[in-house]
């Protein structure tokens, strides 16, 4: 199991630099808001970028999300490249914030990209589904095809839907 760190302990290790801050959420919720020491390194990229960094061999690396779950997956990865010199954020970005750290970046839409393509394809899956057990057959295909094109975005990390959805009016952060 990967060991934590505490934001102000992570703040210490990082002013003093002892320590290098890897962000491994997705690009835009980088843009949108992030810690001023991080590096962004999104997960899905992590691997490649692990094997072609030339990372520091006497820092530690801490890695960070928004509350800490794809900072685990992260550090998982990483131990396996550089040994037990990594550590997880305990709470991510948002553990940080309320730790009364600072932040940066441009603005967070109220709702993330990610999210809303969670709702958006869950709703059109959900009414593939009733649809078809009304009695409208295409309905199940509807919801199968939704259902594959989310798979299909998590696997790739290509998602047409999310690259919709940054250009929308709501989304767009002040520059």
């Amino acid at each position: 199991m990967t060991a934590t760190i505490s934001a102000p302990e992570a703040h210490r290790l990082l002013a003093s630099g002892a320590a290098l801050l890897i962000d491994v959420r997705e690009p835009d919720e980088f843009r949108a808001r992030h810690i001023p020491y991080a590096a962004s390194m999104p997960l899905g990229s992590l691997p490649a970028l692990l094997a072609d960094a030339d990372l520091p061999a006497d820092r530690l690396l801490i890695f960070q999300c928004q509350k800490g779950t794809r900072g685990g997956r992260a550090c998982a990865l990483a131990e396996q490249v550089v040994g037990d010199r990594v550590r997880n954020l305990d709470g991510g970005i948002e553990a940080w914030a309320a730790a009364g750290l600072p932040v940066a970046g441009a603005g967070a839409p109220r709702v993330s990209i990610f999210r809303q393509v969670q709702m958006i394809v869950g709703l059109l899956v959900l009414a593939g589904t009733l649809a078809g057990l009304a009695g409208f057959v295409p309905g199940f295909y509807a919801a199968g095809f939704f259902g594959f094109m989310l798979a299909f975005a998590g696997g790739s990390g290509w998602c047409g839907l999310g690259m919709a959805l940054q250009r929308m009016p709501w989304n767009r952060v002040a520059a």
